[in-house]
């Protein structure tokens, strides 16, 4: 019995081996694809990723400051100013109060981006851990998480402050999300904390690209929204989910 599982061992170390040695020998876009395909933890971006649209944007939009905080997002994500710096900017414009957020959720649908629950839906069937890290707020992003299927405690992302009145009163500044490198810090602390050895970064704007390293890999995505920058640092760059759920494909056949 100790001679077979000392046998079985030392063939799993073997193909563990053999894999990693052929991830060094491919181009940098196929080194992504295997990574992907044999991922234990994928993270994903929510805003123009998971869903189409830039929640700030359109809450925005809803409190009548639509014009003026687009403006900061699109600097934002380009990569030109800190996100703590935007985020603020464009929260005390915007100053949305709980009854603001609960008719806006009440009245605007999530769209999710096309492909995305059948890719989270594979992923999930292949034992890969999905998480969705946000530099979002959690109010809008937990009902996306609800849909998906994603547990809610795998979400990461900005929790807004409210006066007892309901008020606006401020974000909290201590969530990881909140600041430039937030998203580097919060996988980090996922790998750390559950060992994830193949994991994989999703997403359309600067702070997704930067949070790899520590990410094993990452997948620039451009399907509601293509940013130049993004897509330069990208070694591979989809604006379809069915591209990634393909590739999933050909290691099942």
């Amino acid at each position: 019995m100790a001679l077979y599982s000392i046998k079985n061992n030392l063939q799993y170390a073997t193909l563990k081996t053999l894999s990693l040695v052929s991830i060094s020998v491919m181009s940098p876009q196929q080194s992504v694809q295997e990574l992907f395909r044999t991922a234990d933890c994928v993270c994903f971006d929510v805003d123009s990723t998971v869903i189409r649209d830039e929640g700030i944007d359109e809450l925005a939009n809803f409190c009548g400051k639509g014009d003026e905080v687009k403006r900061l997002t699109a600097e934002a994500m380009g990569g030109s100013m800190t996100f703590q710096e935007a985020l603020k900017k464009r929260l005390d414009i915007i100053r949305p109060s709980v009854s603001q957020i609960r008719e806006y959720l009440e009245k605007f649908p999530v769209h999710l981006t096309p492909g995305v629950s059948q890719l989270v839906k594979e992923l999930h069937e292949r034992g890969v851990a999905v998480y969705l890290v946000s530099g979002g707020f959690r109010s809008l992003i937990e009902p996306v998480a609800d849909i998906l299927n994603i547990p809610r405690s795998n979400v990461y992302a900005n929790r807004l402050k409210f006066f007892f009145n309901g008020e606006y009163a401020g974000f909290d500044d201590t969530e990881p999300t909140s600041r430039s490198g937030g998203k580097e810090l919060v996988i980090r602390r996922l790998k750390e904390q559950h060992g994830y050895q193949r994991l994989i970064m999703i997403g359309d704007g600067a702070t997704d690209a930067e949070a790899c390293p520590p990410a094993d890999g990452f997948i620039g995505f451009g399907g509601n929204v293509v940013r130049e920058e993004v897509k330069k640092r990208a070694s591979w760059y989809v604006t379809d989910f069915q591209d990634l759920i393909q590739t999933l494909a050909i290691q099942a056949k």
